[in-house]
């Protein structure tokens, strides 16, 4: 079905491959599935059908998502996103390189988007740096946690490969701090002072004391 925005499409719950509930939203929303026809899928001369195309597109507010669909799922015919097929082309030839940040974004706030394999990389390589958890980074990519787990191991080979080339070194781990030596007395304690020594009193020594006093 060529004019597929012109029906009521509900939001599907799928990720971008097969989402549709953008195009209830779009500028051709609601036309005659024959106008619709004649104005988005013209001949290559018509070059006024495709200049009122791209008037319409330019003024559509889900240009970006109808440019995604058409090229997630191979779209060669007609006027997408306010670009012809000939202008496609190169766009579907780069697709499993293209990275676009608002994407890949939109996944890290839990949105389940139809990633390509550079975007997917730059999830992975996010989560091993920030120490995401295997589960987490399955249920962010959809996939098994077994698979989120060898993503994860070729992530830290990966980081451990360039740090090799690099000649980036290994960090340290940081010493335990030792603890000083006990002793039987107390760190507190004062340092024992000698004890004076008594001498016997004599006889002569007393009476030298007593006239002293006298």
């Amino acid at each position: 079905m060529r004019y597929i925005t012109t029906h009521d499409a509900p939001a599907t719950g799928l990720r971008g491959v097969g989402d549709t509930s953008w195009q209830t939203r779009a500028v051709c929303y609601g036309m005659d599935p024959e106008d619709a026809d004649a104005t988005f899928f013209p001949l290559p001369r018509e070059h006024e059908a495709v200049a009122e195309a791209k008037e319409l597109c330019g003024a559509c507010p889900v240009r970006r998502e109808c440019l995604n669909y058409a090229l997630e799922n191979d779209l060669k015919d007609g006027v997408w996103g306010g670009l012809t097929a000939a202008e496609r082309r190169s766009w579907h030839k780069g697709l499993p390189e293209r990275l676009d940040y608002t994407r890949v974004l939109a996944v890290f706030k839990g949105r389940d988007v139809h990633l390509t394999a550079k975007e997917r990389q730059v999830v992975i390589d996010h989560a091993y740096v920030e120490g995401w958890r295997a589960d987490r980074l399955a249920v962010a990519l959809q996939i098994g946690h077994k698979h989120a787990q060898e993503l994860l191991r070729e992530a830290a080979d990966k980081v451990f490969g360039r740090d090799l080339t690099f000649g980036v070194p290994p960090r340290r781990k940081k010493k335990e701090k030792r603890a000083a030596p006990t002793t039987s007395r107390p760190a507190s304690a004062k340092p024992a002072t000698k004890e004076p020594e008594f001498r016997p009193v004599t006889s002569s020594s007393a009476n030298a004391s007593f006239g002293k006093a006298v």
